[in-house]
């Protein structure tokens, strides 16, 4: 049976939707299923891993400082500031609950997720730490991906020039490659803790992405 012209059009570009977030979620959690296959099993992976983090741990004030910034004491207020600004801007639309609900939950899943995680792998801390194990994979940078990544996806629509949204997530990035930073340079994580930090939370990053995208379209970015 013949197809109609309009049916030609539509279909590629339904078939090609599920692909992009299918990449978006599928690269990250590949990664990490591979980093801590290499953790798990002691690979060849892991020994680059010690070595980089022998030439880069050099502890210090300022390490230290940027390793706070994932403290939950300091990410937790700055998404209580973000979910609560948003409740109050949505209040009274239609389910205006729900992307709160949706950053909320994605920070629960932090310690849900990384806690189990820390006891399966039992990966030894570098040796500027206590003897020790339960580093793998690293919390605080957990902690600060979700908690400012969180807060930026809820902030942006409310934006209304590119300036602002390019120095909101320049902000984020900073924020959390600073804690990265620190992790690392302290020597509170080997590198590779904190690369399997980052591959966890683009998926629950971009999870949270995608349904906020289907909550608020571009051409109604809310009120302002």
């Amino acid at each position: 049976m013949p197809i109609s012209g309009n049916q030609d059009l539509d279909e590629p570009a339904t078939a090609q939707r599920p692909r992009f977030p299918a990449l978006l979620l599928g690269i990250p959690a590949l990664l990490f299923a591979l980093i801590t296959w290499q953790v798990v099993a002691d690979g060849p992976l892991v020994r680059l891993d010690e070595r980089v983090s022998r030439a880069l741990v050099h502890p210090g004030g300022l390490s230290e400082s940027l390793s706070d910034l994932g403290n939950l004491q300091v990410a937790l207020p700055v998404l209580a500031v973000a979910l609560g600004y948003v409740a109050l801007r949505t209040r009274g639309t239609d389910r205006w609950w729900l992307p709160v609900i949706a950053a909320a939950l994605a920070m629960a899943l932090v310690p849900a997720l990384i806690v189990p995680l820390k006891e399966l792998t039992d990966r030894p801390g570098t040796p500027a730490v206590p003897p020790a194990t339960g580093y793998y994979p690293s919390g605080h940078t957990a902690t600060a991906a979700i908690a400012y990544g969180s807060a930026t996806l809820l902030l942006l629509p409310r934006l209304r020039t590119p300036c602002a949204r390019h120095a909101l997530v320049t902000a984020c990035v900073v924020l959390v490659l600073g804690t990265s930073y620190g992790l690392v340079r302290h020597g509170y994580h080997w590198p590779l803790d904190v690369v399997a930090s980052w591959c966890l939370c683009a998926v629950l990053l971009s999870s949270l992405w995608l349904f906020l995208r289907r909550r608020t379209p571009p051409e109604q970015p809310g009120r302002p």
